[in-house]
């Protein structure tokens, strides 16, 4: 009998080229990504520069309000700290603050949510249209999540960052896992006290911590 069983090779630059893809559809926020994408594979396959927006360009977007860190902040509280958050229920929390729904569906898209996900991952990569590097998309984040009634600068539990920046390398593409490790390490053992809290600055004016 013919032999059906066969060994499924993966070509060794695909995982590197899916995340170059991923970190180019953040950066771009294409309001049909289906055709971003056929446009993007169709100019790297002739040598050419794919459609991809600089991280300085913002796109326009007429009629609608523009996703702000105080937005984001509302559409948390909105949440009222779930973990997890249904698409359609989400959707109109973002409709009703007048968010750009293209910016919505490409991070639906980006981050391969369905009717049920993680409320932190939408965030961050929300966030991320918004930062210009990772260590400015988690201080957005962290003052987000932060608790208004504490004083002092924004904070929040190391376990949430360390979720949050190992799911934002990820995505990025570009930061190798041993690094994210080190850097993780660092600020687990040498910055974050007894209360097992990190603060903003803590990330972004060490001159040790080199989240990218």
């Amino acid at each position: 009998m013919p032999q059906t069983d066969k060994q499924i090779c993966i070509p060794p630059e695909l995982p590197d080229l899916l995340k170059q893809f991923t970190k180019a559809a953040i950066r771009t926020q294409p309001p049909d990504l289906i055709q971003w994408a056929s446009d993007y594979f169709g100019a790297i396959s002739r040598g050419e520069s794919p459609p991809v927006r600089e991280r300085s360009a913002r796109p326009q977007r007429e009629n609608y309000a523009e996703l702000t860190p105080e937005l984001l902040k509302v559409l948390h509280q909105r949440v009222s700290g779930r973990l997890i958050v249904q698409a359609d229920e989400l959707a109109q929390m973002w409709k009703v603050l007048n968010l750009p729904p293209d910016l919505f569906d490409s991070v639906m898209n980006v981050g391969r949510f369905s009717e049920e996900f993680e409320w932190l991952k939408f965030l961050a990569l929300s966030s991320s249209s918004l930062g210009v590097t990772i260590a400015k998309t988690l201080k957005i984040i962290c003052e987000v999540l932060a608790n208004e009634n504490d004083n002092g600068p924004p904070r929040i539990p190391f376990s949430t960052f360390q979720f949050l920046y190992t799911y934002i390398a990820d995505v990025d593409g570009e930061i190798s896992a041993s690094h994210v490790s080190r850097m993780l390490n660092y600020i687990e053992q040498e910055i974050v006290g007894p209360d097992g809290l990190i603060k903003v600055n803590d990330f972004t004016h060490n001159p040790r911590v080199r989240l990218e």
